[in-house]
Formats: C-alpha cells, sequence, structure tokens
C-alpha cells in the first residue's frame, strides 16, 4: 500500500468513525448534545427530533464509508466532501447569525475538520 493511499485510508476510517460516535450521540442522548451548543431540550423538544434526524444520517454515512468497496465508497466519499462542506457553512452561518447560543464556534471547527478529511479521503 502506497503512503498515500494509507493517508486516505486512515482519513476515511477516522472520518467514518467520527460520524459513528456523533450520530450515536444523538440518536441515543440528543439532550445532552442540545444542552451542549446552549439548547433546553425541555423548552424546545423539537430539537431532539432534529438531533436524532441527525444521527440517523451521520450513522448510515459512517457505515457507508466503513462497508462499502470499489464504487460504491467511491461515491460514498464524493459525496462526504459536500456533506461536509454543506454541514460546515451551515454551521457557520448559524454561528455568525447568533442561533448557536454557545459553542458555535467549536461546531463549526468540528464540521471543517469533518469536511478537511473527506477531501483527503477522497484525493
Amino acid at each position: 500500500m502506497s503512503a498515500e493511499k494509507g493517508v486516505r485510508d486512515y482519513a476515511r476510517i477516522l472520518l467514518a468513525l467520527i460520524r459513528l460516535f456523533n450520530g450515536l450521540a444523538a440518536l441515543l442522548v440528543p439532550g445532552v448534545l442540545a444542552r451542549q451548543v446552549g439548547i433546553d431540550p425541555e423548552a424546545n423538544p423539537g430539537a431532539l427530533y432534529v438531533f436524532r434526524m441527525f444521527g440517523i444520517r451521520t450513522v448510515l454515512l459512517g457505515f457507508e464509508l466503513l462497508m462499502q468497496t470499489g464504487d460504491r465508497r467511491a461515491e460514498a466519499l464524493r459525496r462526504a466532501v459536500l456533506i461536509h462542506a454543506s454541514d460546515t457553512l451551515a454551521a457557520f452561518l448559524a454561528s455568525i447569525s447568533g442561533n448557536f447560543p454557545k459553542r458555535g464556534k467549536l461546531i463549526v471547527a468540528i464540521s471543517a475538520a469533518n469536511t478537511l478529511l473527506a477531501v483527503i479521503a477522497n484525493r
């Protein structure tokens, strides 16, 4: 295995693990995540639904990067760049609009790191 292929594989696997961790957290403990970004889940119960929607999407995307091979993996990697870049943009816009009560910059940074991993894995 070439060094470049090894770096791409490590980036893909790391991105998949991050997706699985964040997705499972959103599915299993959405209230904890909501509080981490400054949302009171009791005052905003709809936020739990949104976190769970994000969670299942993220878990499926993580499994896709780990389980698929060949053309299907290549397509998943191409979509990963678009998915994470749009997540980063959405987080950035929410952060500058004041819609993230706290830790907006952290969410933007995490999304940007995921975008970087997707770009590296996709090279």
